[in-house]
């Protein structure tokens, strides 16, 4: 465990102990850490998990890796200076997320996980956004080992083998407590990745290998604990959904004491407790992780918004968590005035002040790591594309009518290789610029889409096809919602306040027939007032689909995006208009 010492002292609000795993009703046995004196054994894990990219802090100086590192070693001074030691995991999802470390591939972020001095890392997902030699690029730029037990090699002829592609677990001496980490990745990672990045490895049932890591740990390790670092999520009371299984759904599939603890990632959401169900949490509010079965689970929201600290006590063999926290890193919120109303700078720009206290960058850090985000700037207008005319996204015009930019986003994210669907729907309010005849780069990429929604795909029958543009394709003409339409034919009254389909993907259109279109993930989840819809995500960002797009295609005619007259028509009362007007 890193034992690097730092000047001063961070305060820690401790909790209330938790339950412990397991009792021992012997009287004269310890029940506390005090009582058992030189028999207890501390030691602190810190987490984090899904950095996607955030080596570098944001526009608000929120998160990043310099921060991070400030806080981790003013932590590992005060552990170590009351005789504990600790050990940094993260529950993976590495890659893909901003610019910068993209177009390095997450370079910047391993470089900074071992200047922060992480002990090891679950394999998530988006490490496999890349082909496998990137990947392993990265496994040996790492200081640390990346652990998947579930994760397998295929044989030439594409057969599952029984060798591992990355090791299983480690055993740590943590203050004298030895731990067992078994690395764990959600076996959805098959279905949101490009088929080909992973089409030599096999991805096998968590539920089955946790029993045989753990079978394995204890066949060949001398270990007091066993815990797992996971990229599969957690979801309250096992209610999973349509996603895979995650870490509830794992405690639950083991004896009570198998496994004493879960570091998780992948759902990227806090994991704060209050009655079974997550609590309202926000930054510096105190955090109950989930216990299932014994199994105390964790998970430190996204990005290094957070470092997770757990303060574990161990003696009689039982495992005891004294305190936890999630520790914003320099996370901002708008400043109010007395009648609560949010105050703005001399320029009507919102003040936004830092919830607890600032957190200094640490210098070395920052010096290593600026290199790159200068680089990445550099990256940033590299030409990656050219278009013969303008693509058309000014406001005024790319919320009142179809324009070729529209159906060039339709196009881009309804072909993107993990969608493939019929046709596209995008919300004008989302195209934010135009991108002008000549060339085009990265930075222009982010300005027509600079959110970072994700791409995603829904699957509907005819039936619920036509129920959803009733709502979607009779949106107002002016507003954001109006919907840029792509591949489909059909005829909207606005009047009516529905829509006759003749036409999707060249196929004809049936109410029986099932149907697929892209859309992005803010539109889905019912933004600019769309119905909420169950889609398929790709986990990927409507910037780095568009820019895989333009670089696909180095050169764009215009006109070949430009609606086609008479394929979407709408109707007022009789007459053709561009868009449906407010007064219906």
């Amino acid at each position: 465990m890193k034992k690097t010492l730092l000047k001063g002292l961070v305060a820690t609000a401790v909790m209330g102990a938790l339950t412990a795993c397991g009792s021992d009703n012997d009287d004269n046995t310890p029940k506390t850490c005090a009582e058992a004196g030189d028999a207890c054994k501390t030691f602190t894990v810190l987490h984090t998990n899904d950095n996607h990219g955030r080596f570098w802090e944001n526009s608000n100086g929120e998160y990043g890796m310099a921060a991070r590192m400030t806080l981790i070693e003013q932590i590992r001074a005060e552990v170590e200076s009351a005789g504990g030691e600790t050990i940094l995991l993260s529950g993976g999802d590495i890659n893909t997320g901003v610019p910068e470390s993209d177009m390095q591939d997450a370079v910047p972020d391993f470089v900074g996980m071992n200047l922060l001095g992480y002990d090891a890392m679950a394999i998530g997902n988006h490490e496999f956004d890349n082909e496998l030699s990137v990947l392993d690029m990265q496994a040996k730029l790492a200081d640390f080992p990346m652990l998947a037990a579930n994760i397998y090699h295929k044989d030439a002829d594409g057969k599952e083998t029984d060798e591992r592609y990355f090791d299983p677990y480690k055993v740590f001496d943590v203050n004298g407590v030895k731990i067992a980490v078994i690395g764990l990745t959600t076996k959805d990672t098959a279905k949101l990745v490009n088929p080909d990045n992973v089409a030599k490895i096999h991805f096998a049932d968590p539920e089955k290998e946790i029993v045989k890591a753990i079978a394995e740990v204890k066949a060949n390790e001398n270990v007091d604990l066993i815990f797992a670092t996971t990229h599969m999520g957690h979801y309250a009371d096992g209610k999973h959904g349509s996603e895979a299984p995650g870490d509830v759904t794992l405690a639950r599939s083991l004896e009570a004491g198998q496994l004493n603890a879960i570091i998780g990632g992948h759902s990227q959401n806090p994991v704060c407790m209050e009655g079974g169900e997550y609590a309202d949490f926000n930054p510096g509010d105190e955090c109950k992780p989930d216990q299932q079965n014994g199994t105390y689970i964790m998970q430190a929201h996204e990005w290094g918004k957070y470092v997770g600290r757990a303060d574990f006590e161990y003696f009689n063999g039982q495992l005891q968590l004294a305190s936890y926290k999630l520790i914003p890193i320099n996370l901002k919120t708008k400043l109010k005035d007395e009648n609560g109303d949010t105050v703005k700078d001399e320029n009507g720009n919102s003040v936004y002040v830092t919830i607890g206290e600032e957190i200094a960058a640490d210098p070395v850090v920052t010096a290593v790591l600026k290199p790159f985000q200068d680089q990445g700037q550099e990256l940033l207008d590299e030409v990656i594309s050219e278009t013969d005319a303008k693509l058309e996204g000014d406001r005024d015009v790319v919320r009142s009518e179809q324009t070729n930019l529209g159906h060039l986003l339709g196009h881009a994210y309804r072909t993107f290789n993990l969608v493939n669907a019929d046709f596209g729907v995008m919300n004008s309010g989302g195209v934010r610029d135009s991108i002008p005849a000549g060339t085009i780069t990265y930075r222009d990429v982010l300005t027509v889409q600079p959110f970072g929604n994700f791409v995603t795909k829904a699957t509907m029958t005819g039936a619920e096809v036509k129920d959803y543009l009733n709502v979607v394709a009779t949106k107002t003409a002016g507003s954001g919602a109006y919907a840029q339409l792509d591949n489909i034919s059909m005829t909207v009254d606005c009047a009516a306040g529905e829509v006759d389909i003749t036409d999707i993907n060249n196929r004809g259109f049936s109410l029986t027939d099932t149907y697929s279109f892209s859309v992005i993930s803010f539109s889905a989840a019912g933004g600019d007032d769309y119905p909420v819809i169950d889609v398929e995500s790709t986990q990927i960002t409507d910037a780095a689909a568009l820019r895989e797009f333009f670089v696909a295609n180095p050169s764009v005619k215009a006109a070949d995006y430009a609606p086609v007259p008479g394929k979407l028509v709408y109707m007022n009362n009789g007459k053709e208009v561009k868009g449906c007007p407010a007064s219906n």
